[in-house]
């Protein structure tokens, strides 16, 4: 079967989409926090421990993001309980699987996580449009599910990728995060994660996007990114772990966040 390019596909948003559902979510639990569950525990643990961390803290924020933390130890079947639950509780539930290979394995990574119920995927833009991500997006689509960029990673060496100095397809030399800004707004991606170490390219790439979309920033915390800085960038929703997940009450720390926030 063909995949279609990105000049043949509808990309305005359908009704029901994750954009809209993690923009509702936002409006009705008053927050911008996706609280990212990356326990680091014995593997008999974990699924008590994120269900736990579920019914404590869904009411604080406007989604939940898992990565391999989680998906790896746990596999599908036990990751869909997670999943099941959060919907339960009204939350959307990303998967941070950073899909990064061609299209024939892009398409079954994506499909897996959406057939468990994941409402959103998070990819690399490094593998390109065609045989690469087209068919993920064609199947989020579909599926009404959202796929999310990586476009500024929060760590310090994401310089020596997504900085480097490349050649835009307008013929310019630009820096790779604008690049792949460019992509995720010519692909109408759901998300563009920017992090939240990086104040100046939030806003840097906030130009780019025109407000078209979403920017998600990681590292807040820890990490050393500040809430106030993110915000006032450009992003619209941020992703915290390891800052509420390790503290003494999770539930005060989120509060301090969403006063802040407000």
């Amino acid at each position: 079967m063909r995949i279609k390019t990105f000049m043949e596909l509808d990309f305005m948003p359908n009704l029901g989409s994750f954009r809209k559902n993690i923009a509702e979510s936002s409006e009705s639990h008053k927050s911008k926090i996706v609280l990212n569950l990356d326990f680091v525990l014995d593997s008999s643990l974990l699924l008590s421990k994120a269900l736990t961390f579920l019914d404590r803290t869904s009411k604080y924020v406007c989604a939940f993001k898992i990565n391999r933390h989680l998906s790896l130890p746990l596999g599908l079947d036990k990751l869909k309980i997670i999943v099941q639950e959060a919907h339960d509780k009204g939350v959307p539930i990303i998967m941070d699987c950073k899909i990064n290979d061609i299209g024939s394995t892009n398409t079954i990574i994506a499909n897996k996580y959406f057939d468990v119920g994941f409402d959103a995927v998070i990819a690399n833009p490094f593998v390109g449009w065609d045989e690469g991500l087209a068919p993920v997006f064609q199947s989020a689509k579909k599926r009404r599910k959202g796929v999310i960029l990586l476009i500024y990673m929060s760590h310090k060496g994401a310089s020596e990728g997504y900085g480097q100095q490349v050649i835009g397809e307008d013929g310019k030399i630009k820096p790779q995060y604008i690049v792949f800004a460019e992509k995720a707004l010519k692909w109408n991606a759901d998300g563009a994660i920017v992090g939240a170490t990086y104040p100046e390219k939030i806003e840097e790439i906030r130009t780019v996007l025109k407000g078209k979309i979403p920017i998600y920033s990681p590292g807040i915390g820890i990490q050393g990114g500040k809430i106030t800085e993110a915000l006032s960038a450009g992003a619209d929703y941020l992703l915290i772990g390891r800052s509420i997940i390790q503290s003494e009450s999770p539930e005060d720390t989120l509060k301090q966040y969403l006063a802040i926030i407000q």
